[in-house]
This record gives C-alpha cells, sequence and structure tokens, in this order.
C-alpha cells in the first residue's frame, strides 16, 4: 500500500474526529454511570462510528454518482467544510458548539442512546469525517488495497476513540486547560492546511 495514502489519510481523520478533543464530552455524557456503563458506551460508540465512516468510504462516492455530483464538486464543498472546521478548532468555537450539541442530546434522549447520539453521530462520524472518508475513498480511485488501507485507518482511529474515552479523565487532568486548548488550536491549523489542499486538488481535476 502506498505509505504517503496511509499517512494522509491517518493524519487527516485523526484530526478531523480528534479522540482527545472528544474525551471532555465524553466524561461529562457519562459522568453519572458506573465504570462498566462507562466503558459499553464508549465501545458502541466506537463500533457505530466506524460502521457509519466504512459505509462512507465503500459506497459514499457511487450514492454521489447516483445524485449527479461529481467528485471534484464534492472535492471542494468538502475543503470548504473542513476549513470551517478548522477555523472553529483554531478560535476555540468547536468544543463549545459540540459541547451545547451533546448537552442538548442528553436531556432529548434520556441517556439512553448516548453511544449512539451524540456521540456515535454527529461528534465521531459527522460530517465533517464522512466528507474527509470519501473524499479519501475517491483519492483511492478503487483501488482494493488503499480502501482496505483506509478502513485500517478508520479502525485506527476509532480504537484511538475508545482508548482516549476509557482513560478519557486521567487524560483531562494531564493536559490540564491549557494543554487542551493549545493541543486543539495545533490541530486546527492542521487540518485548515489539510483542507485548503482539498480545494486545490478538487479546482485542478475540474481545469484538467
Amino acid at each position: 500500500m502506498n505509505p504517503e495514502f496511509f499517512i494522509s489519510a491517518l493524519v487527516t481523520l485523526l484530526v478531523v474526529v480528534d479522540p482527545l478533543g472528544l474525551v471532555p464530552i465524553f466524561t461529562s455524557l457519562t459522568a453519572r454511570l458506573p465504570v462498566p456503563a462507562r466503558r459499553r458506551v464508549a465501545l458502541r460508540a466506537s463500533l457505530i462510528a466506524f460502521l457509519i465512516l466504512c459505509g462512507a468510504a465503500l459506497i459514499g462516492d457511487w450514492l454521489l454518482r447516483q445524485l449527479g455530483i461529481g467528485l471534484p464538486a464534492f472535492r471542494i464543498a468538502g475543503g470548504l467544510l473542513l476549513f470551517s472546521i478548522a477555523s472553529e478548532m483554531v478560535f476555540g468555537v468547536r468544543i463549545v458548539r459540540e459541547a451545547n450539541t451533546a448537552e442538548a442530546a442528553v436531556e432529548e434522549e434520556h441517556v439512553r442512546n448516548i453511544a449512539a447520539f451524540p456521540l456515535g453521530i454527529p461528534l465521531m462520524a459527522g460530517p465533517g469525517a464522512i466528507t474527509a472518508v470519501i473524499l479519501l475513498a475517491g483519492r483511492a480511485q478503487g483501488d482494493p488495497k488503499l480502501l482496505g488501507g483506509l478502513i485500517a485507518v478508520i479502525a485506527i482511529v476509532m480504537a484511538a476513540c475508545l482508548i482516549a474515552f476509557l482513560i478519557g479523565t486521567r487524560i483531562s487532568k494531564l493536559l490540564g486547560v491549557t494543554g487542551n486548548v493549545v493541543l486543539e488550536r495545533l490541530l486546527g491549523v492542521i487540518l485548515a492546511a489539510l483542507a485548503v489542499q482539498f480545494v486545490i486538488d478538487g479546482v485542478r481535476a475540474v481545469w484538467s
């Protein structure tokens, strides 16, 4: 498999999903649950997000064709969406917005389906992650090895989320408020650069 593709996919998904950034939300959502229940929620949320992103990788491009949407157009739109997420991360808006979404969901669902919503969707397998996976699958151009590598990347990122959730309290205390803020800003800058590259690729495809 192409190492460049694997590394690019891994960095993109790690930044978009942001396992460490989701830890405070997971901790707050499961604060009143016993430890075994927390583990079940973490495992189920990771599995749900994995299945959704795998589906996006395997049939996302086909679905776009059925809707009459060209991949270059989706690359440009996806890049702009990722850039929007990156700007929220850099300016500290993303965590506040996701926390508000999470709190509203808990109130409405009465904590019955925390793993599915809001953890699995839209915090882990949200629009940004789905967009990134479809774009990466498009770059694979149907190559089974590259698609297999993308599925492996998705599994790695979801495993990182699971591990982060399981040791979430320790991570939050270790990083502290300043550490969490600095990390999110840094990941936001990296994501912004990747988003711009997606737009450039889309424009090149249109004019080629």
